[in-house]
């Protein structure tokens, strides 16, 4: 039985209508088309600074934040990969989780934002987002790395995954997604009855979101759909994910496949809980954070 305190936010989310962002292919167009005439900002929150140094680069064309302890020497260093359908910009629950795993990990957390779709499509996201990893873990130092993405960012996270252990075999310590969108397409035939209880998600938007996103790849294609690709040699993975989310059909096929394929799943299921809930003010969410910045530290620790 979820939280009421996770109730409670799931009825304020259907009341504020979250879920007529991703009603329609044309909701999303609109979104898209708005983004464009006005970008939304991915800058940190100025109270980030109170625990952090925050400083930006670029690769390619991408920003890239890298957010490290003040004051502190990183026990860990993370790549985190923000979600949004891949047509949103880094928001204020990703920085609050950036900023928990900066004071509670100690850990470096580098934050790409990556150009967003239909510019940035996956033929060109997945590679640059590889040789962020590749980067991250060739740089050493005192800890481990860590991949996380939540949503669409866990798509690119294991996408990117994926296409590092296929050019060099090298891996993160371990690999955290939170909610993964693995699959485009949102076909899955047991998604419609979740979607009735979804307050946050609909496969409409999403359908037309993976459509821009794929570019001229089939959805299929796994930098797209990662869901499609090996998993085999992959680093173990952690994924968190709630029965009141319409793409939760994507985590219990992940399981199901790496699992078949050798890889060390563990795996989270929150009854009744929505997309994304370890970024959501709820006890079931502090619960998921505590468990990320443990396993941040105990890849810190290993090194």
């Amino acid at each position: 039985m979820p939280s009421l305190r996770s109730r409670a936010l799931s009825v304020a989310l259907i009341a504020a209508g979250r879920r007529r962002r991703f009603g329609s292919a044309e909701a999303v167009r609109t979104r898209v088309a708005e983004s464009a005439r006005r970008p939304a900002s991915h800058l940190p929150p100025r109270s980030l600074g109170r625990v952090a140094e925050v400083s930006r680069t670029f690769v390619g064309a991408w920003p890239v934040y890298d957010v490290s302890p003040r004051g502190g020497e990183a026990a860990a260093r993370v790549l985190y990969v923000h979600g949004g359908a891949y047509v949103g910009e880094l928001v204020r629950p990703h920085w609050s989780l950036i900023r928990t795993l900066v004071a509670r990990a100690g850990a470096r957390v580098v934050v790409p934002a990556y150009i967003l779709a239909p510019r940035g499509t996956a033929d060109r996201t997945v590679p640059v987002a590889a040789d962020l990893l590749s980067g991250l873990i060739a740089s050493g130092g005192a800890g481990g790395a860590v991949l996380v993405g939540d949503s669409a960012g866990a798509g690119l996270a294991l996408a990117a995954a994926q296409r590092l252990r296929d050019r060099t075999g090298a891996q993160p310590s371990r690999i955290v997604l939170i909610s993964p969108w693995l699959d485009v397409s949102v076909s899955h035939p047991d998604q419609a009855a979740i979607e009735a209880d979804d307050p946050m998600l609909a496969r409409a938007g999403l359908r037309e979101a993976g459509r821009l996103y794929a570019g001229n790849l089939p959805a299929d294609d796994p930098r797209v759909s990662p869901l499609h690709g090996s998993f085999a040699g992959l680093a173990p993975l952690t994924v968190f994910t709630g029965t009141r989310d319409l793409l939760t059909t994507d985590s219990r096929e992940l399981l199901r496949r790496a699992r078949a394929e050798g890889v060390e799943v563990e795996f989270h299921e929150e009854p009744g809980l929505p997309h994304a809930y370890p970024l959501l003010p709820v006890p079931e969410g502090r619960a998921a954070r505590d468990r990320i910045v443990e396993l941040i530290s105990a890849a810190a620790a290993e090194v």
